[in-house]
């Protein structure tokens, strides 16, 4: 199959390789079909891209990459409604808001994508204890994540 992309113009995906976000994304509750592209050969930032729109594409990161302390309690009801067997299956990513210069992009710890690799089902999440912000400088790690600034 192929879709236009954001980033990457139009690309062949395997229709097996798409995830599904039943409830959407937060402001995007319409758009439920994503497929998680590489941004580049041994990149450590992904896309988030819609199926069926090619402008929106979510620029992302694998938390623990660039916070190896990151840590959170998923909820019973997200492991029963993304189908969570093992935790093995489990791929999270925190969206990425791009700023100029690239060194002060900031990652959203507060609120991770939850994908079940396995079933093919996604879900942003609210992380609520710990103390977790939606732009943690992603670079910038002289403080600990969590800590007041």
């Amino acid at each position: 199959m192929i879709i236009k992309t954001k980033y990457h113009g139009e690309k062949e995906i395997n229709p097996e390789h798409i995830i599904t976000f039943e409830q959407g994304i937060p402001s995007f509750e319409d758009e439920k079909k994503y497929i998680v592209l590489e941004l580049g050969e041994d990149s450590t930032l992904f896309v988030l891209q819609s199926v069926t729109t090619p402008e929106l594409a979510f620029l992302v990161a694998d938390p623990f990459s660039f916070f190896p302390t990151y840590q959170f309690a998923l909820p019973d009801s997200v492991i029963e409604a993304l189908k969570i067997g093992n935790k093995e299956d489990i791929a999270t990513f925190g969206i990425l808001t791009v700023k100029e210069p690239f060194e002060q992009t900031t990652i959203n710890l507060q609120g991770p994508i939850i994908i079940n690799s396995k079933e093919k089902r996604g879900k942003q999440i609210v992380v609520s204890e710990g103390n977790y912000h939606t732009k943690h400088p992603l670079f910038q790690q002289k403080s600990s994540i969590g800590e007041e600034r």
